[in-house]
């Protein structure tokens, strides 16, 4: 029996924001050997961010990138951790997973299967890598001397183990790589993504993570990105391992944390021989180029009982509900605190649209205390001076949504007590400040300056939604 302690981290990244992006990251290796880790699989592009678009093609990225990776090698001490960057070689710019190893750096897997429909790009920045090629990456060190790093659809030995990876859209696929993989020997597959929410993805996910346990007889390591990382994809983490057919950690989604860690023991002896058992399975022995060998001495581990997957939003009957609610709630926050701004306005009209965006602004607020606390929320909005008098003084909940949360509601001469009346009860049930601003006279002088122009007055008959775009 050999038994690993695996891990998986969600990290909240940011395009660009070098510094924090690193200390979430180192965060997530020192969360995970304090929690006795041997193995973390860390998220798709979690060193530079998903979004970097076009700017993925400065060197100064790229370099940038290099020196963060190497950074963290050196954290890696008697750990083996995988994560996503992107790598450039030979005229060509590759989403990639490095694997570190006791410090070093190892090699590096590039993704086969681009994402490309529906919000992803990445033909347009990355080339696909050919199944079953490898190269050498050359980096020149500081030094100035070269290092060569293997590069390609490989799989790694370490110590005996053989660790293998899925990036992202690789496992979506019907000819997904861990098919060619498993018959490597390959005993823990990795999957750093970078997958964005969307309405019931969780379970297809939960699916390929499991069936990939069981038929590619691996442990299966899911490492999801977290949060509104620019402004236009959320990501909902929830990292997930599985082990012999059977889900052992789900991590959470949707949280305000900067990192979420789930781990699980995992009995590599046990896969193996359920891999054997079958006589369907017939391993590749043509395959030793594709297999880089690294020294590793795993540390012994005695039996632990899982710990017990506990029921949250995620079991109830209203799991659609929960989802957009909390999807939005965390952009919200997220993009708040990382654009700098010092809170939100919203224009009430009495409708619905505008009563559910001041809402969700709110439960954002709410949400972000429930999880992070006062301290929290405080070390989240450094800069929200209105914020910290409030919790310096200690101030609730709804006093903090009063500083972050400003609603004003603008009437013309069109306007009736009814949308007023609505608009001011749901602003202050929810703790914001409630602002009446007339607007009628810019509205008439904007009529008037229509009517100039086309040389006609506008009446309710004719330009009813012309009037009402106007007073909009």
């Amino acid at each position: 029996m050999q038994l690993i302690k695996v891990g998986v981290a969600c990290v909240n990244q940011t395009p660009f924001a070098w510094d924090q992006n690193f200390m979430n990251l180192a965060s997530a290796i020192d969360q995970a050997r304090t929690a006795g880790v041997s193995l973390l699989c860390l998220p798709e592009l979690a060193i530079t961010g998903y979004a970097c678009e076009d700017a993925f093609f400065m060197d100064g990225l790229q370099d940038t990138a290099f020196a963060q990776l190497e950074a963290l090698a050196e954290l890696t001490t008697n750990m083996v951790v995988a994560v996503g960057l992107p790598i450039y070689h030979e005229k060509a710019l590759y989403n990639a997973a490095a694997l570190l190893v006791n410090g070093a750096i190892v090699g590096f897997v590039a993704k086969q299967f681009l994402a490309g429909d529906g919000i992803h790009y990445e033909p347009r920045w990355f080339k696909a890598w050919p199944a079953g090629e490898i190269d050498w990456l050359e980096r020149k060190a500081v030094d100035g001397s070269m290092r060569k790093y293997p590069l390609g659809d490989l799989a790694f030995d370490i110590g005996g183990i053989r660790v293998g990876f899925e990036i992202c859209e690789d496992a979506w696929v019907a000819n997904r790589p861990g098919m060619d993989l498993a018959l490597r020997g390959v005993d823990v597959m990795c999957n750093p993504s970078a997958s964005h929410f969307a309405f019931g993805k969780f379970v297809v996910r939960q699916r390929f993570v499991i069936e990939g346990s069981r038929a590619f007889g691996v442990a299966y390591l899911y490492a999801n990105l977290l949060g509104n990382e620019a402004g236009r994809v959320i990501y909902d983490g929830g990292g997930l391992i599985a082990s012999n057919a059977e889900l052992v950690a789900r991590g959470r989604r949707l949280s305000f944390s900067e990192v979420e860690l789930s781990t699980a023991v995992i009995d590599i002896d046990a896969n193996r021989r359920e891999q054997a058992r079958r006589g369907s399975h017939r391993p590749r022995h043509d395959a030793e180029e594709l297999v880089v060998e690294h020294g590793f001495n795993w540390p012994s581990r005695r039996p632990e009982l899982p710990e017990p997957i506990e029921p949250s939003w995620e079991d109830g009957s209203h799991v659609r509900d929960e989802e957009f609610g909390r999807a939005v709630a965390l952009a919200l926050w997220d993009y708040m605190r990382k654009s700098r701004s010092q809170g939100y306005v919203v224009s009430m009209s009495g409708g619905a649209d505008s009563a559910a965006c001041a809402v969700l602004v709110a439960l954002a607020v709410q949400l972000a205390y429930q999880e992070l606390g006062a301290a929290g929320v405080k070390s989240r909005l450094p800069r929200v001076k209105r914020l910290h008098d409030v919790i310096d003084r200690g101030g609730s909940i709804d006093e903090s949504i009063s500083a972050l949360l400003a609603c004003a509601y603008q009437p013309t001469e069109n306007s009736g007590t009814v949308t007023r009346t609505a608009a001011e009860h749901v602003s202050k049930a929810i703790g914001a400040v409630f602002h009446v601003i007339d607007v009628d006279p810019q509205f008439k002088q904007y009529i008037a300056a229509l009517e100039t122009t086309i040389g006609r007055k506008l009446d309710w008959v004719a330009d009813d939604v012309t009037l009402q775009n106007i007073q909009a």
